[in-house]
């Protein structure tokens, strides 16, 4: 009995500890919080039904009603929109790597071999090309110029940007289906942009091709990997949702992946600013690779670097809480208090 009574008075001491932040305590913390929780729970479920109206319930019903929140509404308490920007988003994006890698692989693997596919056999790659790309990549004599004017550059370039916008946004919703619908969607994309590439390359206007979207391209397609991920985060809460009910899984998953596209929308209208007064200057080709590296380059290290956990700071995974049957089926007999 004592042994319990140690556990209650070590919960109640982290409650008040914690105050209203669970992640003050830091990682160790955390975890012996929610430990001590579900045994203090379990606790109170069989007092319940063996003491019931001894006041040691009432107390303990009052430490479990304190120590509740900490444990499942976390994710729930939103943060400031500044620290979210600095900080919250990158974590978000950071804290799925498979994810993202399982993304950029449906995105540019397609994409590799459907550039090789056109180079190899131009005739039937561009039936799979939309003719209001075809100015660009459509088969020329090798060596001849793109010879497209500054409006029709404007126009593509605007094509491939407003394209992108959208893919990142069904790519993102496309989660709904099991994740089948944004891999779907990123691998037909991937197609998509290999063979226009590839057919601008076996065209001779690959240079043109890079200059006109590279500059933008590049923090375009990180976004549509980010958003994807989202995506795929809320399909792989239907596939396994581990402990959680399909739909307490689901609605966890949308909410941070809703976060993810809201972090993602300025860095793609930023990508349309480049789009809009650098592209259409004609640069080079030089300079455009280096403008669209430098700034894939800074969102990426913003990732690493913003998106590291902190020391003392842990999330806590959205739950649904257990039942007093479920805390009573694995607690040992409660002594008399």
């Amino acid at each position: 009995m004592e042994t319990r009574r140690d556990r209650w008075r070590e919960l109640d001491a982290l409650v008040s500890r914690a105050g209203r932040r669970a992640e003050s305590l830091g990682p160790d913390g955390v975890r012996r919080l929610g430990a001590l929780y579900r045994a203090v729970a379990a606790d109170l479920a069989l007092a319940r039904r063996r003491f019931a109206g001894d006041p040691t319930v009432a107390r303990l019903e009052a430490l479990v009603a304190r120590a509740r929140p900490l444990v499942y509404d976390r994710a729930g308490r939103g943060g400031s929109v500044a620290e979210f920007a600095t900080t919250g988003y990158w974590r978000r994006v950071r804290e799925r790597p498979a994810l993202l890698l399982i993304s950029a692989l449906l995105l540019f693997g397609p994409w590799v071999l459907a550039g090789v596919w056109a180079v190899r056999d131009p005739g039937a790659a561009s039936g799979v090309v939309p003719p209001e790309y075809r100015s660009v990549t459509g088969p020329r004599e090798r060596g001849t110029d793109l010879d497209l004017t500054t409006d029709r550059q404007a126009a593509f370039s605007s094509e491939i940007f407003t394209n992108n916008i959208r893919v990142t946004i069904v790519a993102f919703a496309g989660g709904i289906a099991a994740g089948i619908g944004t891999a779907a969607l990123l691998v037909y994309q991937g197609v998509l942009f290999g063979a226009i590439t590839g057919l601008a390359i076996w065209a001779g206007n690959g240079a043109s091709f890079f200059e006109l979207v590279t500059a933008h391209g590049v923090l375009e397609l990180s976004c549509i990997v980010v958003a994807s991920a989202a995506g795929l985060r809320m399909g792989w809460a239907l596939v396994s949702p581990g402990h959680r009910r399909r739909g307490a899984a689901l609605a966890a998953e949308a909410r941070v992946a809703v976060e993810i596209v809201l972090g993602t929308a300025p860095w793609l209208v930023l990508a349309g600013l480049v789009e809009g007064f650098i592209t259409p200057r004609g640069l080079g080709l030089g300079p455009v690779i280096v403008i669209g590296a430098s700034l894939g380059a800074v969102y990426w290290a913003l990732v690493l670097w913003r998106g590291r956990p902190a020391r003392d700071d842990t999330y806590l995974e959205v739950a649904e809480p257990p039942s007093a049957t479920q805390h009573a089926a694995t607690a040992a007999p409660v002594p008399s208090p």
